[in-house]
């Protein structure tokens, strides 16, 4: 829709009717319907979501369609959470087209390439939607009539000589079609209809005519159509032929199946059917890793332009951030003065929402674009960053009550990290704390649960003192902030820690003050470094060396041993007295075939540290850290890398570890290289290990010896685990997408960046060598159940994430929102205390609150309350229960009944609730496939989700008389 939308914007008033015109004929249909087709590996679901919605609710809210059958020929292989996602929009059937050749073979040999789409963990068929597979190579003519493209291509009649395309590869070229050669022309296509048919199990098939970058004249579609009528004419003429051929939407071909369907049973004997659509075998998981010919497999495009996969993930959660403070702010609002604000940002917040949509192309987040529309994307995403920033900055002041109402005058909030450029990493802003004054700091907890966490900021001068709202002393600690360099690694100024909490949706203020009496002053931490001459001691710190070949770090539940050498991690210590074994490594795969889609290694990856790099070990009372500037074989090493640990009670940090990793692939000594972590771990996984499908599910991956090594990398959007027989798990968290792979028993190892100066041959016609600096945060478990219920080894079934796995992803991917005062205060002046705490208490912990919305902000005021302006999306999280239940955390409940709407909110009354479909446009429950159905909730409010579904709920909210 997002070029729809363009060319509706410059169309005539009767161009717009003739169009609205055909669609509503069923002459045209507009299919799938999103703002893109957008990627399935790299993209979140929520990115997914939102990209529907958007480009579904402009076509209903402009020519009044709404899409019912998906198209999605382009992306490289394909998530199950589509299926979902799309099932519970209302959608009913889906076609794809890029999965691995000998997995087209296998399921063409069986008549199986349309079948139904199942969810792993879906045991009632509630999840069930139609899917057409294509069999062929590729979408465009040539691989699309028939198994011959030499003979398809002579009937690709845009290719006759009068137009721009090129002539057919096997020099048999199409010629026009007259009452002399229609006969033999005719029986040549129907040959090739007759030979396709054989590979589904209906009557009725399905041939599309088109490519990329087709139909741009009157003449070219002129000649399709002119020789095509005479082709069908004289088929649909001879009764002896047994065929009949028509034009027809992709509506037209799925209705007619499904009829057939109906009249003839295909089903097959002990084939697994569904009750959705008779006769048609149900298949469960994804179609990672593709492949389109021997050994190209495209795993390449889980890394790459990786700096970007990671901004993606920075305006989603932005942008999730800022639609709660609009939905709150005109939730809480009576009067049309504190409309203003939310109303007058209404185009901006839009811009964002398709900023964010048009990224997930399946040529955006993938990183397989040129360098100029790499920028294009850059661009518009850090624009809308720097809008919503510059919104919620805004919005904090009107929540807290500094300010009644909106009016033009600049917030007295600035964002704690800004960026200077689309291809900058975030910097945070330096607090100045003058002596005899405090700055505030106000943060905003986008999770629906209360937040204990140990927060960090930067500040100049290391004498200072944290206070909460209240002016009571908080404990808090100092340490030297560090850059990526192998000498000057510190800069000058401080990192200042503290221990925030935060209520649910809500915002809580802390102050920074220099000079306050009655507090203790941040406690500095005390730093040990590897033997470096050119290491000189920032003060106000006491400095040592490290004494021996092993150092550690350690809080309430772990110690971390790392070899001072390398500078990198070797074992994790627990309290209870048990040990892992975890080394990392840091290697390079060299590569020839590489471009941004084919990851072609040539063998084994090699590790890149050399003895005696820097280490630098800080010790303070909430967060120790071992930083490691490692000695490679280049004078300025592509990798940096700090292991922190967080001490704190009742928090999620206390059980991570957190890893990240600063890279540099910026000069062509890395070119054709590809950079990864590798953890070597005692778990014995037997090469089996668990890889998430867009921050939605789990699925299960098994390393083969039968496909190459690059045909056993996957996807990892945000999670990868392996677990041992003993029930041991070893996890890593990742904020942002890249690729994951278990080679030997008990590794995992993540691709970090990939610089390549090929062009791999798909389309894109150069190779990746705008690598940026970046930052790479991992936060890595280590867990043991405390039941034996599952075992990984045994199971085929996937598994699912502990409750604390859950909690932790979901504090990595969305993070707390610091603002700064732009001006200090005076100490003695003590401003009222201020908070935001809109929920009644943290929501159960395995539910999350997907987003929470104003679906049309610029009709906000037009509407009228009758019409449910507000909609509120949930999902309640299935979690391993065999793994500790209270998350080891503050978890105070899971869902153990309804959750009522009605009492969610403190201060606000809910009315007019309705459940509705995840694009927000079909209200007919029914046909979405619930296993429990919804309920009308107007009446009581009571919510009941079952474990994996996700619900969306459009209501009306008041602030109580």
């Amino acid at each position: 829709m997002s070029y729809l939308e363009r060319w509706w914007r410059d169309s005539s008033e009767s161009q717009r009717a003739s169009f609205t015109n055909l669609v509503k004929n069923g002459q045209l249909e507009i299919v799938g319907g999103g703002w893109v087709m957008n990627d399935e590996a790299n993209s979140h679901y929520f990115a997914i979501i939102e990209q529907i919605m958007e480009g579904n609710m402009w076509l209903n809210d402009t020519i009044g369609f709404i899409p019912k059958n998906s198209w999605a020929i382009d992306p490289f292989g394909y998530s199950a959470t589509m299926a979902y996602l799309l099932r519970r929009m209302g959608f009913e059937n889906m076609l794809i087209q890029r999965t691995h050749y000998e997995l087209k073979k296998e399921l063409a040999l069986h008549q199986n390439l349309e079948y139904i789409w199942r969810q792993s963990w879906d045991t009632e068929e509630t999840s069930d939607i139609f899917v057409h597979m294509m069999p062929f190579y590729s979408y465009d003519i040539p691989h699309t009539c028939g198994p011959e493209p030499a003979v398809c291509c002579q009937f690709d009649f845009a290719r006759m000589g009068g137009f721009f395309y090129e002539a057919c590869p096997w020099r048999q070229n199409p010629v026009e079609t007259n009452q002399e050669n229609v006969q033999e022309r005719a029986l040549k296509l129907l040959d090739q209809y007759k030979k396709k048919s054989t590979l589904y199990r209906t009557n009725t098939l399905l041939v599309p005519l088109g490519d990329d970058f087709r139909y741009t004249t009157i003449n070219e579609a002129e000649a399709q159509f002119r020789n095509y009528q005479l082709l069908f004419d004289y088929i649909n003429s001879n009764p002896s032929l047994n065929a009949e051929a028509k034009f027809g939407t992709l509506d037209d071909y799925f209705r007619t199946l499904r009829e057939e369907a109906d009249r003839i049973n295909y089903s097959r004997p002990g084939e697994i059917g569904s009750g959705q659509v008779e006769g048609f075998p149900s298949l469960s998981g994804d179609f990672f890793t593709y492949a389109d010919r021997q050994q190209d497999y495209w795993s390449g495009y889980y890394v790459s332009r990786p700096f970007f996969k990671a901004v993606d993930r920075v305006l989603e959660q932005t942008l999730r951030a800022t639609e709660m403070m609009v939905a709150l702010l005109l939730g809480y609002c009576q009067r049309a003065q504190c409309e203003k604000l939310p109303m007058s940002f209404a185009y901006k917040l839009t811009a964002a929402r398709r900023n964010l949509a048009l990224f997930q192309h399946h040529d955006g987040v993938t990183g397989t674009a040129k360098d100029h529309v790499v920028l294009d994307y850059g661009t518009r995403m850090h624009t809308s960053l720097q809008d919503l920033q510059i919104f919620m900055s805004k919005a904090i002041e009107v929540l807290l009550g500094i300010r009644e109402r909106y009016d033009q005058n600049l917030s007295q909030f600035e964002p704690e990290q800004v960026r200077s450029k689309y291809d900058a990493q975030p910097v945070h802003k330096v607090i100045n704390v003058h002596e005899g004054t405090s700055q505030s700091v106000v943060i905003f907890n986008p999770l629906e649960q209360t937040r204990e966490e140990i927060v960090m900021v930067i500040v100049n001068r290391p004498d200072i003192t944290v206070l909460d709202s209240n002016w009571t002393c908080v404990q808090s600690q100092i340490s030297p902030e560090l850059r990526h360099g192998k000498s000057k690694i510190f800069t000058g100024r401080h990192r200042l820690h503290w221990k925030a909490t935060i209520p649910a949706l809500g915002l809580q203020v802390y102050y920074i003050a220099n000079g306050f009496v009655g507090c203790d002053k941040a406690k500095p931490v005390k730093l040990k470094y590897s033997s470096d001459n050119s290491f000189s001691c920032p003060t106000p710190y006491a400095c040592s060396k490290i004494e021996g070949d092993v150092a550690d770090i350690r809080n309430r539940h772990q110690i971390l041993s790392f070899d001072v050498r390398h500078g990198l991690l070797q074992k994790i210590s627990h309290i209870n007295g048990s040990q892992n074994v975890v080394e990392e490594e840091i290697d390079m795969y060299s590569s020839q075939g590489s471009g941004a889609y084919l990851f072609m290694p040539n063998g084994d990856a090699h590790p890149i540290t050399e003895a005696g790099g820097l280490m630098v070990i800080s010790k303070g009372p909430l967060m120790e850290e071992a930083y490691s500037y490692p000695r490679t074989a280049w004078e300025r090493s592509p990798i940096s890398h700090s292991t922190r640990l967080y001490n704190g009670n009742n928090m999620i940090q206390e059980f991570l570890i957190e890893k990240e990793y600063h890279v540099e692939l910026l000069s062509h000594n890395f070119n054709d290289r590809e950079l990864i972590v590798r953890y070597k771990t005692d778990i014995d996984n037997k090469r089996i290990f668990y890889s998430d499908l867009n921050g939605f599910q789990m699925s299960r991956r098994e390393t083969y010896d039968k496909i190459p090594l690059q045909g056993n990398y996957y996807p990892m959007p945000a999670l990868a685990f392996m677990q041992g027989s003993n029930g041991q798990r070893f996890s890593v968290h990742s904020r942002q997408s890249l690729g994951v792979a278990s080679l030997k028993d008990g590794w995992l190892e993540i691709m970090l960046d990939r610089r390549l100066s090929r062009d791999d041959g798909r389309g894109l016609g150069q190779g990746v060598l705008d690598n940026r600096a970046m930052n790479v945060v991992f936060h890595i478990l280590v867990e043991s159940n405390i039941s034996s219920t599952s075992n990984s080894i045994s199971k085929p079934l996937t598994l699912s994430p502990s409750l604390l796995s859950h909690l932790t992803g979901a504090h990595l991917n969305y993070p707390l929102h610091a603002f700064i005062s732009k001006k200090p205060q005076e100490l003695s002046v003590q401003p009222p205390p201020r908070s935001f705490s809109p929920l009644a208490g943290s929501l159960p912990c395995d539910l999350h609150i997907v987003n929470f919305k104003v679906p049309r902000p610029s009709k906000y005021s037009q509407q009228s309350p009758d019409d449910s302006r507000f909609v509120l999306i949930l999902q309640r999280r299935y979690w391993d229960s065999s793994y500790c239940r209270k998350g080891r955390s503050q978890c105070v409940s899971v869902v153990d009944e309804p959750l009522n709407l009605f009492s969610m909110f403190k201060g606000l009354a809910i009315l007019n609730a309705k459940a509705t479909s995840l694009n927000l446009l079909n209200d007919d429950i029914g046909m979405l496939g619930y296993p429990e159905q919804l309920e009308d909730v107007s009446q009581d409010g009571q919510v009941t989700i079952a474990p994996m579904e996700i619900q969306a709920y459009k209501l009306e909210m008041r602030p109580n008389e």
